[in-house]
């Protein structure tokens, strides 16, 4: 996975392949829970889309998203569990300690 230079995305251009973050919220009023949004710009190659590799983004196979199978783009974290939402609209990643971040797709 490749992120964008931070000169070629001064420049606006993204390299072929890349993607990077340009919006990012966090939300943390409620405790110990903390809801962040994300918002990613990618330049990807033909019969990919933006999706999510290791908690970053990253350019995937289109038919991941379009068949709502979230954890073949393996989007969760080295030792975490990937698992798809009952309704297929995220996926949760699992730690052995419990504890459990849960992505939904808009």
């Amino acid at each position: 996975m490749h992120f964008c230079p931070s000169l070629l995305c001064l420049a606006g251009q993204l390299t072929v392949g890349t993607c990077e973050i340009v919006m990012l919220n966090r939300d943390s009023s409620v405790p110990r829970r903390t809801i962040a949004r994300q918002t990613a710009r990618c330049a990807c190659r033909r019969g990919q889309i933006a999706g999510t590799t290791r908690a970053r983004p990253a350019c995937v196979d289109a038919r991941i998203v379009r068949s709502r199978q979230w954890c073949e783009m393996a989007p969760c974290l080295e030792g975490e569990i990937c698992s798809l939402l009952f309704n297929r609209s995220g996926w949760t990643c699992t730690r052995g300690s419990g504890r459990i971040k849960t992505v939904t797709v808009r």
